[in-house]
């Protein structure tokens, strides 16, 4: 999982070719710290996906342009355009988040 350090960075992600998952977070988010153990199965089993892990607080400009008001959310682009979210205040388990992805493939 790429951890961007810079709006720049986050914008080469962006503009990447394929499907990038935009998984919004803080470390401080309980229910986020939940699914960090299990993101890396997440990974393994949606090889077709780059995931990206954007901490809200560091990317704030970035999390409202996207309308993230909760977190953990996830927003699926390719090439540069939005085509799903999985975007709510509420806990997500690993079923909820490969469901979602398997829409999206």
């Amino acid at each position: 999982m790429m951890i961007p350090n810079t709006y720049e960075e986050l914008a080469d992600v962006l503009e990447e070719q394929g499907k990038t998952v935009l998984f919004f977070t803080a470390d401080w988010c309980p229910d986020c710290r939940f699914i960090y153990p299990v993101m890396p199965d997440i990974e393994a089993e949606n090889p077709e996906f780059n995931f990206v892990r954007i901490n809200r607080d560091d990317f704030m400009e970035v999390a409202q342009q996207w309308d993230i008001f909760g977190i953990p959310s996830f927003v699926v682009v390719e090439n540069g355009q939005e085509i799903g979210r999985f975007v709510d205040k509420n806990r997500k388990t690993k079923t909820e988040i490969n469901s979602f992805l398997a829409g999206l493939k």
